[in-house]
C-alpha cells in the first residue's frame, strides 16, 4: 500500500516532483521516464502509473524552458518505450495466459481481464490502439491480446500506430498549452481534469458490470 500511496502523491503533484527530478538527475530523467512508461505498458501488474499526466507535465517542463532536455529526443525515446512496453506485455500474456486474474486478487483482478476482453469484443484489434488512452486498459490490453493469439504482425501494427498517438499527442498538447497562463496557474487542477477524464471510461466499466451483475 506504500508504493500506490507514493505514486498518488507523485500523481497529484506530478509538476513540483518532475522539476525535482531535472535537477537532481538531468539528462537521466530520459532514462527515468522511459522506464516509467514501459513499465505501465509492459507489465501487468503496474497499472497505477501516471501515464497521462507524466506526459502533459513533462512536455509542459520542457517547454517552460531551463531543464536542458529536448522535447524531440524525449519524444522519440518515449515512443519506443511505449511500443516495447506493449509488445514485452503481449508475449507475457502468451506465456502466462489468462489464469494471472483471480477474483480475490486487489491489483489483477478479474474484472479488469472481462472487461478489457468487452473491449476487444467491441472495437477488434483496433482496441489496441483506443486502449491507450485509458489507463488501466492500456495496461491490460496487451496481455489480453497475447492471451488471445492475436497475430503478432497485426497487434504490432496497432501497436505502433496506438503508441505513437498517445505518445506524442500528450506531449504535443503539454508543450503547447502547459505554459498558457491559466493552464500554468491551474496545474493542479489541469492534471486532476486530465486523470479523471482518463479513467471516467473505467468506472463507468466497473458499474455497468456490476450493474449487469444485479440484474441477472
Amino acid at each position: 500500500m506504500e508504493i500506490i500511496h507514493t505514486i498518488i502523491n507523485f500523481t497529484l503533484h506530478i509538476d513540483q516532483h518532475l522539476v525535482e527530478i531535472v535537477q537532481k538527475y538531468q539528462t537521466w530523467t530520459y532514462l527515468i521516464l522511459f522506464f516509467i512508461i514501459f513499465a505501465e505498458t509492459g507489465f501487468v501488474i503496474t497499472p497505477f502509473l501516471p501515464g497521462d499526466s507524466l506526459l502533459f507535465a513533462m512536455a509542459a517542463l520542457i517547454a517552460k524552458g531551463g531543464t536542458g532536455l529536448d522535447i524531440m529526443l524525449m519524444g522519440v525515446l518515449l515512443c519506443i518505450a511505449a511500443i516495447a512496453g506493449n509488445t514485452t506485455n503481449y508475449y507475457l500474456g502468451s506465456y502466462f495466459g489468462s489464469k494471472v486474474f483471480k477474483p480475490e486478487n486487489t491489483i489483477l483482478k478479474l474484472e479488469y481481464y472481462t472487461q478489457t476482453q468487452d473491449f476487444f469484443a467491441k472495437h477488434g484489434a483496433k482496441a489496441v490502439i483506443f486502449s491507450r488512452f485509458f489507463p488501466i486498459f492500456r495496461t491490460i490490453a496487451p496481455f489480453v491480446a497475447g492471451v488471445g493469439s492475436m497475430p503478432i504482425g497485426r497487434y504490432t501494427r496497432y501497436n505502433v500506430i496506438g503508441g505513437l498517438s498517445w505518445i506524442l499527442s500528450f506531449l504535443c498538447l503539454g508543450y503547447l498549452f502547459g505554459n498558457i497562463p491559466i493552464v500554468k496557474n491551474n496545474f493542479t487542477i489541469v492534471v486532476f481534469i486530465i486523470i479523471f477524464s482518463s479513467v471516467i471510461p473505467a468506472i463507468y466499466g466497473v458499474i455497468k458490470s456490476r450493474y449487469q451483475k444485479t440484474i441477472t
